[in-house]
């Protein structure tokens, strides 16, 4: 092992042992909270530490590495696209937090799923709302997670020289220890020191490659591979029209408002909390991040032949930063993938261990202690799930598996977390409106060459109309308070 490869370890221990630290910390909230303190941190989120968490978790391995893979393979338009996340997330912020906020803190809902039920009306038929909503959630987001896990494995392969599966292995297993100890809390903590590191990394890029070349030859090197890289007739992942690189904007915001490991931060924000102070920190923190995806263009335009296009950001790092600033940049972006990892196991644990278990068993194990321990213990389990779905799985890009996972949960959850925010609709709208999102878009991602964002984006008008249609033919019964 050479320095740079014990300066490497050096700083990844360091840094596991501060989230793990961390994860201790948050710990002692259960002792007060008991399992509102695992789900959804005390409700203690301030304006710095929730914008932090936010955005960390919405630029995660998507935006350092699958991003970048998409600019490799499609050219600018990917950077087109991915500057449409930042001030989608601060609207989400600055103009559904609040509604969200309070409705959720009026009935005491712990998840997203649970939200749901009781908005509805809770119940028999509640109960099987939050059900679907919670395995919908696990299937979805466990997909997701699958490849939130590839890419940090990917990335710490390379940084550390050791082997894939070795690298998953450590890297999952400090997530799941620091998220298993402290919840919520120990997410959005963790996730606010990591995008600070991973706006430094981002600044740390853009410097290196604007002042190693002349921006006249790179526009020219890559005009000569492929004109479509700079100037797009099409919308290329997007669809068939460039216009179509837009939708990004809506898909966004609806990525950060409805899904449940997402907007479960808008719950567990404090009651006093300066959302415009959230939103300023959002949009510094998005606009820096923002800029990641150009190491697509410019690996392009060095390494044009790489088999693999996820491969750009590793061989950026690897071939064109001194080694050690690639050490640096590479744990910032392990921050990255890691701080929407944990959040993505926190929310399928969440929906396992509390929304599974009050949908089929709720008057069963009343204990605090018990139930904090089960909140926990899915931690452990679905995080192993999650790795073995990775070891497992065929070839798949990264960008693609993340929007297969979250644009067909975002369809499923539309309604019943958006729309009913403004309109509350019936308990059947929402079970029909989940189910016929969840296959429309899934049968267009998996089946249909309509683009990566025009699946998502019709299963969400498909199950809007669905969840409108069927509550105006259907009992509407006002959300109820939870079960004390």
């Amino acid at each position: 092992m050479d320095g740079y490869q014990i300066f490497n370890w050096g700083l990844l221990f360091i840094t596991f042992a501060l989230m793990i630290y961390l994860g201790y910390l948050s710990s002692k909230m259960m002792k007060k909270d008991d399992e509102g303190g695992f789900l959804l941190a005390g409700r203690s989120l301030g304006a710095f530490v929730g914008a932090g968490t936010i955005v960390a978790t919405g630029f995660s391995g998507w935006g350092f590495v699958g991003s970048p893979g998409a600019t490799y393979q499609f050219g600018a338009i990917e950077i087109l696209g991915n500057f449409f996340f930042a001030p989608a997330m601060m609207i989400a912020v600055l103009y559904f937090a609040s509604f969200l906020q309070a409705k959720a803190v009026d009935m005491g809902s712990n998840t997203i799923p649970e939200y749901v039920a009781q908005i509805h009306g809770g119940g028999t038929l509640g109960r099987a709302v939050q059900g679907l909503a919670a395995l919908i959630t696990i299937i979805l987001l466990l997909v997701f997670l699958t490849s939130q896990i590839k890419a940090v494995a990917l990335l710490g392969a390379n940084w550390l020289d050791i082997d894939l599966t070795s690298s998953a292995l450590l890297m999952i297993g400090v997530i799941i220890i620091y998220t298993m100890l402290g919840g919520l809390a120990a997410v959005a903590w963790t996730d606010t020191v990591m995008v600070v590191g991973m706006c430094l990394a981002a600044v740390m890029i853009i410097v290196q490659i604007l002042t190693s070349i002349d921006l006249g030859e790179w526009e020219s090197t890559l005009n000569a591979m492929d004109p479509e890289l700079l100037n797009p007739t099409t919308g290329a992942h997007y669809g068939d029209s460039p216009a179509m690189v837009f939708l990004v904007l809506p898909y966004a915001f609806l990525f950060a408002a409805v899904l449940p490991f997402m907007a479960v931060r808008f719950l567990a924000f404090k009651p006093d909390v300066k959302l415009h102070k959230m939103g300023i920190y959002v949009a510094i923190f998005g606009a820096l991040l923002s800029l990641v995806p150009v190491v697509g263009l410019y690996v392009k335009a060095q390494v044009p032949d790489l088999a693999d296009p996820d491969n750009a950001m590793p061989v950026y790092l690897e071939q064109f930063m001194p080694p050690a600033l690639e050490g640096l940049i590479t744990l910032f972006i392990l921050f990255a993938m890691k701080s929407t990892a944990n959040s993505l196991l926190h929310t399928v644990a969440s929906a396992t261990s509390h929304d599974l278990r009050l949908s089929l068993f709720r008057n069963a194990f009343k204990s605090p202690n018990l139930v904090l321990w089960i909140n926990r213990f899915a931690v452990v389990i679905l995080g192993v799930v999650a790795l073995l779905m990775m070891l497992y799985a065929p070839p798949f890009m990264l960008s693609w598996l993340g929007i297969l996972g979250t644009g067909t949960l975002l369809a499923s959850f539309i309604g019943p977390v958006f729309i009913s925010t403004f309109w509350q609709g019936s308990a059947w709208g929402a079970l029909a409106a989940m189910l016929v999102g969840f296959f429309t878009s899934g049968y267009m991602m998996l089946f249909a060459d309509v683009g990566w964002l025009v699946g998502p984006l019709t299963g969400c008008a498909v199950s809007s109309v669905c969840y409108v249609g069927v509550s105006l033919v259907t009992k509407r019964v006002a959300f109820q308070k939870a079960p004390v």
